[in-house]
């Protein structure tokens, strides 16, 4: 299949390797055009100048992109996504707000398919197209089925437009959770003379241990030491997200609200590109 990618960062990049791996003709494009030519060079695929022409290539055209703005301006203008005609499919897999899935959906050309289909999964899981997929469509045909499971190790699919979105806000939102309560804990544990490797073995070896906090554990130990994954300020947009979400269908989400606090007093505090690991040396600092 004829795909489309916007978006070479640190998902993407993985992401479009891994269609180029599975046999797919791919066509990238990028916001820093260098990147896109230097990944083409790479992989022996196709860049394009901008978006409007990679929907002119394809029968399906993938964004991974950082957030509703980012999303926005890929998709409208006169070079835009929207620009290069109709006749293919736009799988949305980065996490943006529903309302914004739905009104891409409403404003694409007629004869253009918009679905949402964020994932699960951190860089290693781009990497190794281990990635979980939300879609929200009904289960999709055998070619798209392809472009899935290229990049993924599972797709779910939830049945209707933005549906994907709101359960990749879901799950980012008990993520981002996690994140926060396992800083309180491994803080608690430390402020009682107990090694941080130490810990973290025991939170491992129980009951509360997440598969996140398994294959984060070298972040959590020594986040300045290992590349950023995913960074605190794309987590308090996340949660900035879910937080009006949750309000505007009038959902109590009081631990959601704790997580957003602290995100942002972090981001505040010089932490927005880092890891959201440094949520711990975050709160080790506020325990001093």
């Amino acid at each position: 299949m004829r795909v489309g990618f916007a978006g070479l960062g640190r998902m993407g990049a993985h992401m479009a390797r891994n269609l180029i791996a599975a046999g797919h003709e791919v066509c990238v494009w990028n916001r820093t055009h260098q990147t896109a030519s230097d990944f083409a060079a790479s992989e022996g695929c196709t860049a394009v100048a901008t978006p409007a022409e990679l929907v002119r290539g394809a029968d399906t055209v993938v964004t991974m992109l950082a957030n509703d703005a980012a999303s926005d301006a890929v998709h409208f203008g006169e070079d835009g996504l929207f620009a290069g005609g109709g006749g293919v499919t736009l799988l949305e897999m980065g996490t943006m707000s529903p309302d914004h899935i739905r009104a891409l959906a409403e404003q694409a050309p007629q004869d253009m398919r918009v679905i949402d289909a964020p994932v699960s999964g951190a860089t290693q899981a781009a990497e190794t197209a281990d990635l979980l997929i939300m879609a929200g469509c009904r289960e999709a045909d055998a070619e798209l089925a392809a472009v899935f499971d290229a990049m993924g190790r599972d797709t779910i699919y939830l049945g209707a437009t933005g549906a994907g979105a709101v359960m990749k806000l879901a799950v980012n939102s008990l993520i981002h959770g996690i994140n926060q309560t396992l800083a309180e804990a491994m803080s608690l544990a430390e402020a009682a003379g107990i090694a941080p490797e130490v810990a973290f073995d025991v939170i491992e070896a129980s009951a509360a241990c997440a598969p996140m906090l398994r294959y984060r554990r070298p972040l959590y130990l020594n986040e300045a030491d290992h590349d950023v994954t995913f960074t605190v300020s794309l987590a308090r947009k996340d949660m900035d997200v879910t937080a009006r979400l949750a309000q505007r269908l009038g959902t109590a989400m009081p631990q959601g609200e704790v997580t957003l606090a602290k995100l942002i007093e972090a981001e505040q505090a010089g932490y927005g590109a880092r890891d959201m690991a440094s949520i711990l040396t975050f709160m080790r600092k506020e325990t001093r």
